[in-house]
């Protein structure tokens, strides 16, 4: 580190006393043992982000947008900015996050992120045939480049230690083995860093200009990547780059004019031009998607989200971001990221004090020493400029330091961060949106640890003059200290990996049906959980984007909704996923049935449902419902009421019942109570078989099955098996309630068993 030990002949910097340099194997202290090191420290992140993205995400994570990204990469690698579903079943196809939209070739529909991310995943599964393959080199790829930029504002073992920091820190391998942008986008920040300093310093490192125009360019193209992916996150991370470029060609022309100027200002336009130009790519994005140059897809989606102080919504959730809000929420995110979220916990967090500390120190010695020299040369304090003899190691180290400032109120300024601790994201997959601290956070852990190892090595030296004895003094130092740093590991990652993992076992569970099914162009009904959103939260269940693959996934709706889409893919063999249970975020475990659909049709469907009496179960009731009386019903009732007989000794009840266009009737009980001409009304509609046991003392058990049934004129179609539920103490109940056969967990004595076919008999 610049200032605090000797140059060596490598062009870095050692920690360390030439008397004391004896003490490090010599192996250890060249360029290419770092360089291997620094690989094998990337190689491990590799590893580890593979291990994270195939098992502990082998289902993905509970943030649903994973599958807009994975969406999108499919959509590029058929070519596709835009999904093109059949319009009358659209609103049962949209998938999570996706804008509906209405253009010259008619009903289209695209996701609400720039396509960077989803090109970057696209990219591995093109390669390698997995888009996990993308994670891992993003996640490589980080690391050495944490490793390049520290090394770049210290030498090459402040380097391995912060790239082991970064590795250390659970929000690097949660967010870099998930399927979002931030870890993409902190990787084009941090090759922009790299090519920054690289360009900046041509001259110290005696690179020809031509070479030092190269490294701009692949910074300009690698900021402006990162604009398009997260133009708010890519501009926090320039600022403090910007500055410096602008302190270095202010001083050029404070010292030289416009000769000096010109020297200076060709490495910058390298960098600014690509970058310029990248800005222009976005607004053509958003032309050919929105139609608009200025409008975002994000804002297409919610006009109402983005940055600044105000009201802001998305979906059906909306706040007043304040100033005062702001403030407690970046507070509240940043003491997450450190205590949570960062390498040893508590332990990191004091190493990285130690580094911040070194750091400021460091640059108010030379700020004073300058000054002093200013003074006595013409009597005025400098202010704070930048090298033009190319970017030193102590000016990347402010402006990296100059990182966290810039991220920590630039983001207070974005309502997400808020919007992310509320619906509790930011818990589970950590500070996403302060990824880029990575970067200074590990360098400063880095300087801490090499300055308290270089103060321990001078300390034993005082008592010992042997290298050897030095070296095995301060290895049982490090061995002592090493539980401590061990522990405070395990305990920041304890929590993430017990929670996902207990998740993932949970999606296990829910998808098995899935899984063990064997679909051959099939059309599969899912949940809507949370509303009419496909692949939400049933993010692995995804159809290909032109609708041609196996299966075709579409969200449960109403009854005209799901012949909309029985009609738009009927060649294919429906099912109907379902599950019993209330569905927590997968905290906990639901029960799944995947069951196969008929449309029967014809001029009456007879069906047969028996089902068994409850243990304890005195006497029972079995009702008919349409969602509207018939036209004709004198008393426009909208039920059918049927009395049942004894109980005594029997173990099930047999209702036998039958739908037709116009009569809905149960045919082997006594009507009792309501409408006999009862009958579906016109277009689709549900029927719903209701029956009810009542115990001793009034407790109920009461089965409800909802037929889903299309009046036409002479004719009925009906989605069977019906969608049955067992419900407890009332005659309605959601999915909790949800019959998924003998497996499930229900009063002793429940059992169903139903069948139907269609006729063309009129009675």
């Amino acid at each position: 580190m610049g200032g605090a030990g000797e140059e060596t002949g490598d062009g870095s910097v050692d920690v360390l006393p030439a008397r004391l340099r004896g003490a490090v194997p010599t192996r250890l202290r060249g360029a290419t043992g770092a360089r291997l090191l620094a690989a094998a420290v990337s190689l491990l992140a590799a590893v580890l982000v593979l291990w994270f993205a195939t098992d502990l995400f082998a289902y993905r994570s509970v943030n649903d947008d994973e599958g807009v990204y994975l969406y999108q990469a499919a959509m590029l690698l058929e070519g596709r900015l835009f999904l093109h579903p059949p319009e009358a079943a659209a609103s049962q196809l949209r998938p999570w996050f996706f804008v509906v939209d209405r253009a010259g070739d008619g009903l289209r529909m695209y996701p609400k992120y720039s396509p960077v991310a989803a090109g970057v995943f696209a990219l591995g599964k093109a390669v390698t045939g997995s888009f996990a393959a993308a994670l891992v080199a993003v996640a490589a790829g980080s690391t050495a480049l944490v490793y390049a930029v520290s090394a770049a504002a210290t030498d090459r073992r402040t380097g391995l230690v912060a790239a082991l920091a970064l590795v250390g820190s659970p929000l690097f391998l949660v967010s870099s083995s998930v399927f979002l942008s931030y870890a993409p986008t902190t990787f084009l920040n941090l090759a922009f860093a790299y090519g920054y300093v690289r360009a900046a310093r041509a001259d110290r490192l005696g690179a020809v200009p031509r070479r030092a125009l190269g490294w701009g360019v692949l910074a300009g193209v690698a900021v402006g990547l990162a604009a398009f992916s997260r133009p708010f996150t890519a501009l926090l991370f320039a600022l403090p780059f910007v500055f410096h470029a602008v302190a270095v060609l202010a001083r050029a022309w404070r010292t030289g004019g416009v000769d000096r100027l010109r020297t200076a200002l060709p490495r910058y336009l390298a960098v600014g031009v690509p970058g310029t130009l990248f800005v222009g790519v976005t607004f053509a994005y958003n032309v050919v998607v929105t139609g608009d140059p200025f409008v975002f897809p994000y804002m297409a989606f919610g006009p109402q989200d983005g940055i600044g102080f105000g009201y802001h919504e998305l979906l059906n959730y909306g706040v007043d971001y304040t100033p005062a809000l702001a403030a407690e929420t970046t507070v509240e995110v940043v003491e997450e990221l450190l205590v949570d979220w960062f390498v040893a916990g508590t332990v990191g967090v004091a190493l990285a004090a130690v580094g911040l500390a070194w750091v400021v120190v460091d640059a108010g010695r030379a700020w004073l020493s300058l000054a002093r020299r200013r003074r006595k040369e013409d009597g005025r304090l400098p202010l704070p400029t930048a090298s033009l003899a190319g970017m030193s190691d102590r000016e990347v180290r402010v402006v990296v330091l100059a990182l966290v400032p810039s991220v920590v109120l630039g983001e207070a300024y974005f309502w997400g961060t808020l919007n992310g601790l509320r619906n509790d994201l930011i818990e589970l997959l950590g500070p996403y949106y302060h990824f880029d601290l990575l970067l200074p956070l590990s360098l400063f852990v880095a300087v801490g640890v090499v300055a308290l190892t270089r103060g321990l090595f001078r300390a034993v030296h005082r008592l010992r003059d042997d290298p050897r004895q030095v070296r095995a003094l301060v290895l049982v130092a490090l061995l002592l200290a090493a539980p401590v740093v061990a522990s405070a590991e395990a305990g920041v990652l304890a929590e993430p990996l017990t929670e996902h993992r207990e998740r993932t076992e949970n999606l296990e569970t829910a998808y098995e049906p899935i899984e063990r099914a064997d679909f051959e162009h099939a059309l599969v009904f899912t949940p809507d959980t949370y509303g009419d959103w496909q692949a939400h939260p049933f993010q692995h269940l995804r159809s290909d984007p032109g609708y041609d693959g196996e299966v075709v996934y579409a969200t449960d709706g109403g009854p005209a909704d799901d012949f909309a889409v029985l009609s738009a893919f009927g060649n294919r063999t429906p099912y109907r996923y379902t599950y019993r249970g209330e569905w927590a975020g997968a905290t906990r475990a639901v029960n799944p049935e995947l069951e196969r659909l008929r449309v029967l049709r014809g001029e009456r469907v007879r069906a047969s449902t028996t089902f068994g009496v409850p243990t304890g179960a005195t006497s029972a009731s079995v009702r008919l419902e349409t969602a509207d009386g018939d036209a004709g019903s004198e008393s426009g009732a909208t039920y059918a009421r049927y009395r049942v007989g004894d109980l005594s000794d029997r173990e099930s009840l047999t209702v036998n019942w039958s739908v037709s266009p116009d009569r809905t009737r149960v045919r082997n009980l006594p009507f009792a109570a309501g409408s006999e001409s009862l009958a579906p009304p016109p277009g689709a509609s549900e029927v719903d078989l209701v029956v009810t046991f009542v115990g001793t003392g009034g407790s109920t058990v009461t089965y409800r099955q909802e037929l889903t049934v299309e009046r036409s004129e002479g004719s009925i179609r009906a989605v069977w098996p019906p969608e049955t539920r067992v419900c407890r103490l009332t005659t309605e109940c959601g999915r909790e309630g949800t019959y998924v056969g003998p497996d499930g967990d229900y009063v002793s004595g429940v059992s169903v068993e139903a069948s139907a076919r269609a006729t063309n008999e009129s009675s």
